[in-house]
């Protein structure tokens, strides 16, 4: 779980160079899930049954250490891009650093409250798109002024009602990049803290990525910390002045965008 920063562990008084303010301080952190299997022969939920009824644990427990001895600090101001080949360990270091996921060892500590954007949150389905711009604004911690204020923005920006009044719409009705589009746009309507972004920017058209991706840039700017996980290293380059390598669970570099990037792109063509 993570662990919040008092007020004043951030800076050293006044005169403390506000770009050097730590948003986010991982410390030798490591993550296991614990994956459990059921019996020979028999069908998962029978076998859950059967445990519970004779009140015995699950057997043939799998442990998947997803993050290994993970340490970094991220700064106020900085869009760190997090990257590596798929189940290294980017989005369950996300989750931990939004708190979702405890540490098997080591800690997380965050300065300010961390919010996780994924593709795959889930808005209401069966609500309108309008009702969930609303609920959406209201979980974040928005007022419902606040949420009537930036209604029109949020929409304009997802774009879904260049082709209809979509947004009146279920949400049942949506394609996945419209659905994607307007997470995005909801999140990105609040400044953050800690803004925790999983592969939002690999949806949509090139102009929706761009908006993102000025949007983002200007999240960095007015309030904390992005950290971004893509496929798409040109989103990364784009918006991010550094990056995370992660390979297998372990942090296999961390450094200035293009420095990291390069090194990556060896290891993926050889």
């Amino acid at each position: 779980m993570a662990e919040f920063m008092t007020e004043n562990e951030g800076g050293t008084g006044p005169a403390a160079d506000e770009a050097r303010v730590p948003t986010v301080i991982a410390d030798q952190l490591h993550i296991v899930y614990r994956v459990y299997g059921t019996g020979a022969g028999k069908g998962s939920a029978t076998a859950a049954l059967g445990r519970i009824v004779r009140r015995k644990p699950a057997t043939n427990v799998r442990e998947v250490h997803a993050v290994k001895g993970v340490s970094f600090t991220a700064y106020k101001g900085e869009s760190i891009g997090l990257i590596g080949s798929n189940g290294s360990g980017k989005s369950t270091l996300l989750q931990a650093i939004a708190g979702l996921l405890p540490a098997e060892r080591g800690k997380v500590y965050t300065h300010g409250q961390p919010s996780l954007l994924g593709v795959n949150a889930a808005l209401m389905n069966d609500l309108t798109g309008e009702k969930n711009v609303i609920l959406g604004g209201l979980a974040m911690g928005m007022s419902r002024e606040e949420v009537r204020e930036r209604y029109d923005g949020i929409v304009d920006f997802s774009g879904i009602n260049e082709k209809g009044d979509f947004i009146s719409l279920p949400m049942r009705t949506y394609s996945s990049g419209m659905a994607a589009r307007l997470r995005f746009s909801i999140a990105a309507a609040k400044d953050h803290d800690v803004l925790l972004i999983d592969e939002a920017l690999a949806t949509g058209d090139r102009r929706f990525q761009k908006r993102s991706e000025a949007r983002i840039r200007e999240l960095r700017e007015e309030a904390g910390t992005v950290f971004l996980v893509s496929h798409n290293n040109n989103s990364i380059r784009d918006t991010c002045d550094r990056v995370l390598w992660l390979e297998k669970g372990v942090l296999r570099m961390d450094g200035p965008t293009e420095d990291v990037l390069a090194a990556y792109e060896d290891f993926t063509q050889g």
